[in-house]
């Protein structure tokens, strides 16, 4: 059973042109930190840098709860772990903390799938990829 603990976490920078007009950050704008912070985990985890045009992964499904605005000068973390991976899909949580208070300021839901991006077609996990997750995050190979 995954618990809600966070092996990885990057800083986040926020810049103004991530507010909107009520000084908050954008949802767009805490997508993207959702996104860097998926891309720096795989780097982490898979030891290699991420090149999303040849990453045999895609983002298949997103979901977001906003807990509470993200201002200019909360100094944030993302948080990111896999909590599941079957075999054409990985599951992730992440989370937008503010290291000053410890608010969980945001939450996203995540699911990629293997995909072939020559064939455009959907393939299984890879092996090697799959190993390194499962280890990384202390999770069984089922």
């Amino acid at each position: 059973m995954q618990t809600d603990t966070y092996q990885f976490s990057v800083p986040i920078q926020v810049r103004m042109s991530d507010l909107d007009p009520f000084v908050h950050v954008n949802n767009g704008a805490q997508c993207n930190y959702f996104d860097y912070g998926r891309s720096c985990y795989f780097e982490h985890v898979l030891g290699v840098p991420v090149d999303w045009r040849t990453m045999d992964l895609v983002l298949v499904h997103v979901e977001l709860d906003f807990k509470q605005g993200v201002e200019f000068h909360d100094q944030l973390v993302c948080e990111t772990r896999i909590v599941s991976i079957g075999h054409k899909s990985v599951k992730m949580m992440q989370q937008l903390r503010d290291t000053r208070t410890n608010v969980v300021k945001t939450t996203c839901y995540s699911v990629l799938a293997g995909f072939d991006r020559q064939t455009h077609t959907s393939i299984p996990i890879r092996e090697d990829q799959k190993k390194l997750f499962l280890d990384f995050e202390g999770l069984p190979n089922d």
